[in-house]
């Protein structure tokens, strides 16, 4: 890029960068012959009632494809606002609060750009989700990290409290978390309201894995807190708990008026999520349940081998997720960094996965990996990790 091109562009396109879990895949592309633990992509296909349902609207409804209301399809949003109140004792009003996006991503982008601005400091756990920190930086804004309890990647209030400065205007919260798979105990994160309700922060509560935590024990989300309802932005994806993540279709909800603002983000971006999409989120609320609880019992076990195939690596150590589809694999080799790790392992190992640094400082020394394939695929990729390993 030359230096008078650059100098043209925005400071916003120019301090942000795509993030390594899309650069890894592309590396991987001229490679050939990889094995993906890298993506967090679902392996489970769209099911059959949702193809049906779609399928259906397309040929008999001639709105499936034409715009829908800017906020979304008015069946979905009750939908999303009952599945509120069921599974979190949320009170939504489907038509003042709950919005459909294009997928969370957008849901995010949109809570960023209407309460960050210039100078605006957003507190982000670490290792963070890099595209979390790339919209803080496009809304103009300044992440400040708080370190996760590395022993087990835990919330660490305190570390949050000490982030907390004048110029603090959200946090954002994300449990279970990518990357780490770590499920947040509810007293911490109790604790992080408190200091949200003490210094007015508005939370940002990305709930993408909230339906895949395991072990019997769902994660506790802060969207459940009715004293927080003020300073709350809740952000929902059909991604991945439903399997449709090229559906590219989210929600969110927040009190009115600041559902409001975000709406002229949402407008000015995408106008409305896509209609055929939002039939197929519509299919998966209201459809049948049990494929659903079958693709998280699938994901279950396949933390259960990734996590003993790890344990026999003798190179390879890592904390066992609780939620999610990704684990963080600590490796002792003697490569310099979590980088350089990550492309020896596509060009040597013929492995994708995702440099832990990317992440933050945190996740320096680690690659994350994901689960999400189906069991072949994880043997494979750890037969290959086990080799190339075994001869550092």
């Amino acid at each position: 890029m030359s230096s008078d091109f650059e100098a043209r562009l925005s400071r916003r396109v120019k301090q942000i960068k795509i993030s390594a879990t899309k650069e890894m895949p592309m590396i991987a592309a001229q490679v050939g012959g990889c094995v993906s633990l890298g993506q967090g992509i679902p392996s489970f296909k769209t099911p059959e009632h949702v193809v049906d349902a779609v399928c259906r609207a397309l040929r008999d409804d001639p709105a499936a494809g034409k715009y829908s209301l800017q906020p979304g399809m008015p069946a979905l949003r009750r939908a999303a606002a009952e599945l509120l109140h069921a599974e979190k004792g949320l009170p939504a009003d489907a038509e003042r609060e709950v919005a459909i996006t294009v997928g969370g991503m957008e849901g995010l982008l949109c809570a960023m750009l209407t309460l960050i601005g210039p100078g605006d400091e957003v507190i982000v756990p670490e290792p963070f989700y890099p595209s979390h920190v790339e919209q803080i930086l496009l809304s103009e804004g300044i992440p400040v990290f708080a370190p996760l309890r590395r022993q087990d990647w835990s919330l660490d209030p305190d570390a949050v409290a000490a982030a907390i400065t004048p110029r603090t205007k959200a946090i954002i919260i994300s449990s279970p978390h990518n990357p780490t798979g770590a499920v947040w105990a509810k007293a911490d994160l109790l604790r992080v309201a408190e200091l949200a309700l003490k210094h007015n922060i508005f939370v940002i509560c990305d709930d993408t894995y909230d339906a895949l935590a395991y072990d019997g024990e769902p994660a506790f989300s802060l969207a459940s807190l009715l004293e927080l309802r003020h300073l709350l932005v809740g952000v929902f994806s059909f991604s991945k708990r439903f399997a449709l993540t090229g559906w590219r279709v989210g929600f969110v909800w927040a009190q009115e008026q600041l559902l409001n603002q975000m709406l002229k983000i949402h407008d000015a971006a995408a106008i409305c999520a896509p209609t055929p999409a939002q039939v197929a989120a519509l299919a998966s609320l209201t459809g049948p349940q049990d494929v659903y609880h079958a693709m998280k019992a699938a994901l279950e076990l396949r933390r259960n081998l990734i996590c003993q195939r790890l344990s026999g690596m003798a190179r390879m150590s890592c904390v066992r997720p609780r939620g999610a589809f990704y684990v963080m694999a600590k490796a002792d080799l003697p490569v310099e960094n979590s980088r350089e790790l990550a492309i020896r392992l596509i060009r040597e190992a013929r492995v994708i996965t995702i440099p832990g640094g990317a992440f933050g400082p945190g996740g320096e020394g680690h690659v994350r990996l994901s689960f999400g394939g189906d069991e072949a695929e994880i043997n494979e990729a750890c037969d290959r990790l086990a080799a190339w390993s075994a001869q550092l």
